[in-house]
């Protein structure tokens, strides 16, 4: 899936979810959302690296969590480049990929 495909399909799940839940998508609650969960990935990295309590969770579980988080906060910066509409593969390419050795 391309990067503009997921976008499309992150947004609509998130704007669903705010429906029906009456959340305010504002600019504020776009970027303190990421911030959200980027602690909840910082929690489940802890807990999978023995640096936090597991609460009775499983190898297998803290693995899923740490891999849940890091899906929410990826899509979390999805839906934060298109509320303000910022072309994430652009920018990629012009602050990383100018570095790559080949250029």
């Amino acid at each position: 899936m391309q990067i503009d495909e997921l976008s499309d399909e992150v947004e609509e799940v998130s704007a669903f979810y705010a429906e029906r839940h009456g959340i305010d998508r504002s600019d504020d609650w776009f970027v303190l959302k990421l911030n959200e969960e980027l602690g909840e990935l910082t929690q489940a990295y802890l807990a999978r690296a023995g640096q936090a309590r597991d609460k009775g969770r499983s190898d297998v579980e803290l693995e899923g969590d740490f891999r849940s988080e890091l899906a929410d906060v990826l899509a979390q910066v999805l839906l934060i480049a298109r509320r303000f509409d910022v072309d994430l593969a652009e920018e990629v390419a012009r602050k990383w990929l100018v570095w790559k050795p080949s250029h």
